[in-house]
């Protein structure tokens, strides 16, 4: 569980996750681009998005799931982001 938000659209973090296979837990880290930030309160969420070959790959986290161990800042923006939802980074770029 998150206890503050460090991070803003445009942010590139690693996000660790417990993940639960039958008895046994760990802890995969997901790295990539944040897209939004959703919801007030309980129901506050993120997007991040990374790039796997040439499929891009979303995860949503709530905040308050306990399954998020931490979210590391690795990055800021070294633009300003003047949206608050970075949607149009979903597109494919043309060959």
């Amino acid at each position: 569980m998150i206890s503050q938000i460090d991070f803003v659209p445009g942010d590139i973090v690693r996000v660790h996750e417990r993940i639960k296979e039958e008895d046994k837990s760990r802890i995969q880290v997901f790295e990539g681009t944040v897209l939004a930030l959703k919801g007030r309160g309980e129901n506050k969420s993120f997007t991040v998005m990374k790039v796997v070959g040439d499929v891009g790959v979303e995860k949503i986290f709530p905040i308050l799931s306990p399954n998020l161990e931490k979210v590391e800042v690795k990055e800021h923006s070294k633009k300003k982001i003047r949206r608050a939802k970075l949607y149009y980074m979903r597109i494919p770029k043309p060959l």
